[in-house]
């Protein structure tokens, strides 16, 4: 079961937890430390652009292990800002990003991405390989991860299979439909077995039946103990998930009432 938890800050920003028996291991090279009950920690996050635009004020956000999470907000809240800064892309301009119990601003070169290869992720369009098949687009991550051929071929049915295209797997991406894309982009991502999955407005390009596939997928991912954070602007989806849910504001983060 999932439960939220309100956390007093001195900001308005709320803190949502859930709580999961799920564990992730340590990026192979960092020293061995006690692992924290925390997936994700957000302390005091401010971020600015260089024009002066202010993406995110004072965010606090706490996301327990194998919790299942929606952002929502109003197109330029700072949702997709708040994931870049999750998987390193962006660095806050004060305040502590830690992911799975590492402080991002200690990160650089191979520490840094040996921590994103533990987190999938997920984006509006898709990033598929146009030239590549569906196997071949979700086998890359793994060849580039340095996984051999059995292992490659071992991981690579299973997953397909989980998102419903073990029977696509020789075609290319303009013979599938949106929705089939967006499915190869969540197998891609979770392929490696990440312990935290980030999905950028996943159905923002989809009709609501393929927005709902694509949503019970993830929360099928989020059964087995994968974290779960998705932003999105669909309400409706929201609803009907019925998960804990944060809403950005002109980049202030409030809990919304479930």
């Amino acid at each position: 079961m999932t439960s939220v938890r309100d956390r007093p800050t001195s900001s308005p920003s709320s803190t949502p937890s859930a709580t999961s028996s799920s564990r992730a291991k340590e990026p192979t090279g960092n020293p061995p430390q006690a692992e924290s009950n925390f997936a994700v920690k957000l302390q005091q996050v401010n971020m600015v652009y260089p024009n002066g635009s202010r993406a995110l004020i004072d965010v606090n956000l706490h996301v327990q292990r194998g919790s299942f999470l929606f952002v929502t907000g109003s197109s330029g809240s700072g949702k997709s800002t708040l994931l870049k800064l999750l998987y390193g892309a962006e660095r806050p301009t004060q305040g502590d990003v830690i992911v799975n119990d590492l402080d991002l601003a200690t990160l650089r070169g191979d520490r840094l991405s040996m921590l994103r290869r533990r987190i999938g992720i997920v984006f509006q369009d898709y990033k598929l390989i146009p030239k590549r098949t569906v196997s071949e687009n979700v086998a890359f991550v793994l060849w580039a991860q340095g996984f051999n051929r059995k292992e490659i071929h071992r991981r690579l049915l299973p997953t397909l299979k989980m998102v419903g295209l073990h029977d696509k797997a020789d075609r290319f991406p303009d013979e599938l439909s949106g929705g089939e894309q967006q499915r190869v982009s969540i197998a891609r991502a979770i392929v490696s077995t990440p312990p935290i999955l980030l999905a950028d407005e996943p159905t923002g390009n989809l009709d609501a039946d393929n927005s709902w596939q694509v949503i019970k997928i993830l929360k099928k991912l989020n059964t087995v103990g994968i974290t779960v954070i998705v932003t999105t602007h669909d309400d409706r989806l929201v609803r009907m998930s019925n998960h804990p849910v944060v809403e950005l504001r002109n980049g202030r983060l409030f809990k919304v009432p479930s």
